[in-house]
This record gives structure tokens, sequence and C-alpha cells, in this order.
């Protein structure tokens, strides 16, 4: 794993091209913090940070030329096929002098070009330089494993691995995106390809980029569509997915050096534990009962499988103690409260190993969310004429206070279409209303994720749900938070799940025997009981559960957020009037706002250290205490 950055143009000299790149690669040292290697040109400089994981001699330090010298790569990520590519390479000439993945993507490039992505099973972001054409190649993994951003400057590209190398760029000026500000109230995150920065862009996954003649380009090579097969029986999904999972997790251990892996009480994680036996696994909690902590049940499944058990118990003070610094490492607000376990877990992680496999993309692929379920749930109450059930859901709306099944009687009078736009949503448009000041734009959410409806017309309606997942939660929220975090702690985190082969298989298992009245991923949770207790492979998600809902009642924190929701920054873009009261609310225990909270409060953290903290280097961010 690695982080890579650079420019392609025509507007330093190379004096200064070298002293803007080395800036701008010290700032993602923490991705790769055993070697550094730079190139450059004329036209283009490429900046490189390494963490030797395949090949770990010199021989694997990048950048790496062509054989002619006229192509130049650097590569963050892992080739899980490269071998099998290097032979049919060798069998069609091509000359190797590393036994590295990286040196496959250089020669298969030249076999191949813009075909490349497709032949590979990984995750990856990389650039080619072509010297002689004078273009530059940028392409990022199939689900959006590892990162990928880039902004224009004139006729300059600027591109990298993390967003703040972007902005140590000269000539580009920093500005806040309004627009990001109106989704982020939405989803709790920014989806792509816009970013909180005016001009920086997520290449998206499943795309690349060219950069020619002062121009930038985008092309997707794969799209994530599923077939189910409706004559498959459960034994043959059930087999399947065992046959092809264990060929996942295989090919994702592969490595020279140690590999670990996260635990959670949940079936995705355990399952993976598995194939641990011998080795370590990870785990992290809260000292606010069983809901909270996960140690317990980590522990006792560790004892089964045979595995090392690590765990920490994150005190209040401590996790509140870093929302600063992982905001920093975030580039981009996440409201997620979840990333800041993630960051603890991986701090752990990293004094043992220096890669960990996760479980993430397992819910997305097979069906694991609980929202799944709505559809089924709606089924009979969508009997009813579609007048009828408007009539019921205006009576609910109009009336001003909760009461049971006032939600079921809106979204149930809605299409899919209109009342899924992924896997978290905050803030109604109402409340966007009352919160944004005017300045700020208010959209509808669903205007994002129409397109992505559209393109899955004919599918069901759980099918559809995972498809806006996979394309939008995922992205911006899920492998968003698993790259910052491992990576803030110089630490490789796979996820053999987000496997175009394992893809290959969800892909064809009918909706029955994803989502039924019995569980979610029922297909999955079926292939993992072949290896976990029962009790693992049907319990509940958590996911490294956090009880911001009880700090924010206790008087400490509350005043810590009180003195965010009215301070300057907040009254640039909030009515902060209507802050306080979604605020005293919950203290008060009128209604659970924990998350609507906690979204505001993290974007107003994240615009101080990157807007408001001008005096401090980048990385070297105070915490609160």
């Amino acid at each position: 794993m690695c982080g890579i950055c650079g420019f392609a143009g025509e507007v330093l000299d190379r004096e200064n091209k070298q002293q803007v790149l080395q800036k701008m690669t010290d700032l993602i040292t923490h991705r790769g913090p055993d070697s550094f290697g730079y190139f450059t040109d004329d036209h283009v400089a490429m900046g490189f940070r390494r963490l030797s994981i395949i090949d770990i001699t010199e021989s694997g330090d990048q950048p790496i030329f062509n054989e002619d010298q006229n192509l130049v790569l650097t590569f963050n990520g892992e080739i899980y096929n490269y071998r099998e590519l290097r032979e049919i390479l060798l069998e069609k000439g091509h000359v190797f002098t590393t036994q590295t993945d990286s040196e496959v993507l250089l020669h298969g490039f030249e076999e191949w070009g813009e075909e490349l992505p497709n032949k590979l099973r990984g995750m990856f972001d990389f650039a080619i330089w072509n010297r002689r054409e004078k273009s530059l190649f940028i392409a990022r993994d199939f689900f959006g494993i590892k990162p990928m951003h880039y902004a224009q400057v004139g006729e300059n590209l600027i591109y990298g691995s993390e967003i703040k190398s972007i902005l140590a760029y000269p000539g580009f000026e920093k500005k806040f995106n309004k627009r990001a500000l109106d989704r982020y109230v939405s989803f709790e995150y920014s989806p792509p390809p816009e970013t909180f920065f005016e001009g920086v862009y997520c290449l998206l996954p499943a795309h690349y980029l060219w950069f020619r003649n002062g121009k930038v380009e985008t092309h997707r090579y794969w799209e994530p569509t599923f077939h189910p097969e409706e004559s498959m029986t459960e034994e043959e999904a059930v087999d399947a997915i065992a046959k092809v999972f264990e060929d996942s997790v295989n090919a994702h251990k592969i490595s020279d050096v140690e590999v670990g892996c996260f635990l959670s009480s949940g079936v995705d994680s355990s399952y993976v534990s598995t194939y641990f036996s011998g080795q370590k696994t990870f785990t992290v909690g809260f000292d606010n009962g069983d809901r909270y902590n996960e140690i317990d049940w980590a522990k006792r499944l560790s004892e089964k499988i045979d595995v090392e058990h690590h765990y920490k118990v994150i005190t209040p003070e401590e996790y509140w103690g870093n929302i600063r610094k992982v905001q920093y490492h975030m580039d981009q607000p996440l409201a997620d409260a979840s990333c800041i376990a993630l960051y603890f877990v991986s701090k752990i992680a990293s004094d043992y190993v220096k890669v960990v496999l996760s479980g993430e993309g397992a819910d997305e692929l097979f069906g694991g969310y609980n929202i799944y379920h709505e559809p089924d749930d709606l089924a009979g109450y969508q009997k009813l004429p579609l007048f009828l059930r408007k009539a019921l859901a205006a009576v609910a709306k109009a009336l001003p206070f909760r009461f049971k099944g006032k939600n079921f009687l809106i979204r149930g009078a809605l299409p899919i279409e209109e009342n899924f736009y992924g896997n978290c949503s905050m803030f109604t448009m109402e409340e966007k209303k009352s919160l944004l000041k005017e300045e700020i734009p208010c959209t509808r959410p669903q205007e994002l994720t129409r397109p992505f409806y559209d393109r899955v017309k004919e599918q069901d309606d759980v099918t559809k749900m995972q498809y806006v997942d996979l394309n939008v939660w995922l992205v911006g929220d899920i492998l968003l938070k698993a790259d910052r975090m491992s990576m803030a702690n110089s630490l490789e985190l796979r996820v053999p799940f987000l496997d175009k082969e394992v893809f290959a298989v969800a892909s064809r298992i009918p909706r029955r025997l994803r989502v039924n009245s019995e569980n979610t991923k029922y297909a999955m949770r079926k292939a993992a009981l072949r290896r976990l207790p029962p009790e693992t492979a049907s319990k509940k998600k958590l996911g490294f559960p956090v009880p911001t809902r009880v700090w924010l009642r206790e008087e400490k924190y509350y005043n810590l957020v009180k003195e965010a929701f009215c301070s300057e920054t907040a009254k640039q873009f909030f009515h902060t009037d209507a802050l306080m009261k979604i605020l005293d609310d919950h203290k008060n225990g009128k209604c659970d706002n924990n998350r609507k909270i906690w979204t505001i409060f993290v974007f107003l953290v994240w615009y101080d250290v990157y807007f408001n903290d001008a005096s401090h280097e980048p990385g070297e961010w105070p915490v609160v205490h």
C-alpha cells in the first residue's frame, strides 16, 4: 500500500517541480513511511510513498520504468492476480527486472493499453506517464477501495491519493464548495465525484482518466450489475459463495509480511477471521455496556478459531480528543461516528502487523442492511390504492407530533426511488431548509440517486437499493473511512468481499436468498455457518457502535458541541437557533437527535481544521481535550 501524487503540465520549471512535488508527497508520508520516490521532466512530476508489502527489497521502490524508459509508473494498492498476468506477459516477450505487482501494471499497459484495468484483480489506483506522447493515464479499482482525486489549474492536472496533496500545489486556490454541504446534510458524507473543495473531484470507481493536451477525459470500464438467476437453489448459492470467498481470502492474504484481521461480533469480519488460525485479530469497544462493546464476543470467537486476539477499550476522552486529528486525515467531513473507532483499531493493529483484512462490502453485495427488509414490510400496505396512501401520508405529515407508524405511512406512499437514497439518510428537505442559510444550496438528494435508479429500472426493489448503496454509500462512506483510518496508521487494509470474482457470484444470487423473512444476507450467512458457530453467523450487524447518544447528554460534551453550534463558523452556514433546538431536544430526552447533531458537529470541526487553522502546518493539528 502506498500513496501517489503529482501534476502534469508546463507551468513550473524543473527545480520548482521538485520542491513542490516533495511538499505534496511529504503530506502523505503516513501512507508509505518505508521509502519515497520522485520523477520529473519538463512536463510531469510524479511522487510516491511506499509501505513495503510485496517484494520488500529496494527493487520494489517506485517510480519504475519499462524497458525503453518511455513509460513511468507510480502505483497504490495490490494486484492479486499479478503472478498469472506476469506469466502471460513473459510469454509475450516482456522483460521484468523485479518480482513486484507494480511492474506487471507497467508491462500490462504496454501490452493492453486502457484495457488493462479490466484484466486486474485487486485494489488500485495508478498513474502512467508516456514521455513520448506526453500523456497521463490514471485508473481506479472496480469498487473504489483505493482513492484518487484530481483538479485542474489552467491546463495543468494535479492528482493525488489524498486531497491534502492537491491543496499544496501552488496556484490552486482553496475554496469551500457549498454544494457539497447541501449533500452532506442529506447523506452525512460528500457523495462523489464532487468534494468539499471547489474544483477537486474524485475519480469514480471503475473509471480511468486520460490527460492529454491540457484536457481531462474520464471513462467507465466496468459496472457492478446484478443478474439474479432465479433457478439457483439454496445449496448451489451457498456452495458458490463458500468456494469463491475462500479463494478471495487466500488471494488477499498474499504478502511478504504478516497479515492480521479486524474482528467485530458480526458475521462479515468473523467469517474472514476463520481463515486466520494462529494469527492475530483486533477489536475495539467502549465501556458503555454490551450495546457498545463487542470485545467479549470477539474474545470468545477468537478462542474457538485459535487466533491471538488484541483489543482496546476506548475512553470518551480519547475518542473526543482525536476528532480533529481524524477529520484532518479524512480530508472531507464524514459523520459516521465509527470512523474514529476504526482509527483506534487500526492504531492497535499497526503495532503488530502491516496488513489487515476486514469485512467491508458484504452488506452491499449480499443484501445485509436491515433497511433492505423495507420493500417486504411495505408490500401489504402498498396494495392499497395510491391516492389513499398519499392521503394518509399527507395527514401523517401534517400532524405535529410523533406516533408509532407515522414514518411507515409516509414512506409507504412513495416508490423506492423516492424513499431510499442510500443507507444513511440524515435531514429531510424541511429540516435542511430550516437549518441552512439561504446562500447554501438546498436540493433533493433524490436528484443524485436518480441516474442510478434509471440504470436498474427492471430490477426488484432490494436489488435497486443494493445498486444505489454500491455506487453511493459504499464509496462515499464505508471505503473512504476504511482507507483513511488505516492509512493514517500506515496500515494496509484489504477487503476480500470486494473482489470482482466474489461479485460475479453475488450478482447471480436470487433476491429470495439475499433478503427474506428469516434474515438479511441469507445465503452468505449459510456459507459462513460452515465455519462459524450459529450465534455468530446469525448475529445482527453492529459494526463498531459508538455511544454518541449517551455522551451528548452529558454536560461536558453537550457544552463542547454547544460552543461549536454557537461559533462564528456555524453562523456562516446555519441558523444557530435551529441547531440549538436539535441539541437541547436531545439533551432533554425529547428525541434521539444524536446522529443529526454529530453530522453538523463533525462538519464544523472539519471546517475549522481546513479553513480556520491556517497557522498550523498540515499534519500538526492540535488535539481537542
